[in-house]
């Protein structure tokens, strides 16, 4: 029999795109997880809402027959990794990451050879054929406790060059070795209109992404995960804010913390939304309704593969616990 939730053109679309996708979910037994970088009408759909880390943890548990996962490639991955007998779709296939394609897993495996014996921790913004050459994964959130758990073993770290240079001196590990890639939103904080900004908000405590450059951060009063952020946000005393990270977090910080001001670290062009990702951006409300109601495009991995980047991933949870 046909299935009824298919049966309409093929770019038609309802009047009421949430209530639609609301709907979707409940009859595809689909559970929602959508990272904090998302657009705010999609975090307010979403069952889970969090950082790579959170999510990871709530892929790992989840009962449901479908996962869409609203962030970017990498994130779906993972969620597959964890899930192989469940259904991964996604609002848009094209939602990549520029650490994940910064870092080719042939070009990686090349990198790896030339260091023999040392222990191989990835930052989750990966590709699961990188991550299946890994020894340990790691997000923002637990980077430091990662590399410590090889204290005495040479370390290398891959892929954000600016939060590898955090994690060394968080673990006090200056001679983590060092793959040389960055993300194209934290990177283009700009740390000059950052110390213009702070003129003009004397009070305001700023709060910085280890994956920003070291110039941001070291005018930085707070240095954390996106998670981090948001928490160290709804807390603070200050009742200005200045953030150098995706600024998909302020609707989370504004529905809890609604009195506080929340400004953008200005990026290093200012004709440009450099502070948004391009990739997270692409998934939108009509890309999420048709996802579901065509259970397409839908993340796969070979078995093989999967096993192989399941091994570190696992090791990250139980570490984290």
């Amino acid at each position: 029999m046909s299935d009824p939730l298919s049966l309409h053109a093929p770019n038609e679309l309802p009047d009421d795109l949430e209530d639609a996708i609301q709907r979707l979910k409940k009859e595809r037994n689909a559970i929602l997880l959508a990272h904090y970088y998302q657009d705010s009408e999609i975090q307010d759909l979403a069952d889970v809402v969090g950082d790579s880390l959170q999510l990871a943890r709530a892929a790992q548990k989840v009962q449901s027959d479908v996962i869409v996962f609203a962030g970017v490639h990498f994130m779906a991955e993972t969620a597959k990794i964890l899930n192989p007998t469940r259904k991964v779709v996604v609002p848009d296939l094209k939602a990549g990451c520029s650490l994940a394609d910064g870092c080719p897993a042939d070009e990686f495996a090349k990198f790896v050879a030339q260091h023999p014996g040392a222990a191989v921790v990835t930052y989750i913004n990966s590709s699961a054929e990188v991550k299946a050459m890994s020894d340990l994964i790691c997000t923002s959130a637990n980077a430091v406790k990662m590399v410590q758990h090889f204290a005495g073993r040479p370390v290398i770290f891959a892929p954000d060059r600016h939060l590898a240079r955090w994690v060394a001196k968080q673990a006090n590990r200056p001679d983590l070795i060092v793959w040389p890639g960055s993300c194209i939103v934290h990177e283009l904080f700009s740390a000059k209109g950052l110390a213009e900004l702070k003129v003009k908000h004397p009070e305001a405590e700023v709060l910085a992404h280890p994956e920003c450059d070291d110039t941001v951060l070291a005018q930085a009063d707070f240095i954390a995960s996106t998670t981090g952020i948001i928490e160290r946000a709804v807390k603070s005393p200050a009742k200005t804010l200045i953030i150098a990270t995706e600024d998909g977090v302020f609707h989370q910080i504004a529905q809890r913390a609604p009195e506080k001001l929340l400004l953008q670290a200005p990026g290093q062009d200012e004709s440009c939304a450099c502070n948004r990702c391009p990739y997270m951006r692409l998934n939108t409300l009509e890309k999420l309704y048709l996802c579901l109601r065509d259970l397409r495009p839908e993340v796969t991995l070979p078995e093989d593969l999967r096993l192989r980047a399941l091994k570190p991933i696992e090791k990250m949870l139980e570490l984290s616990a």
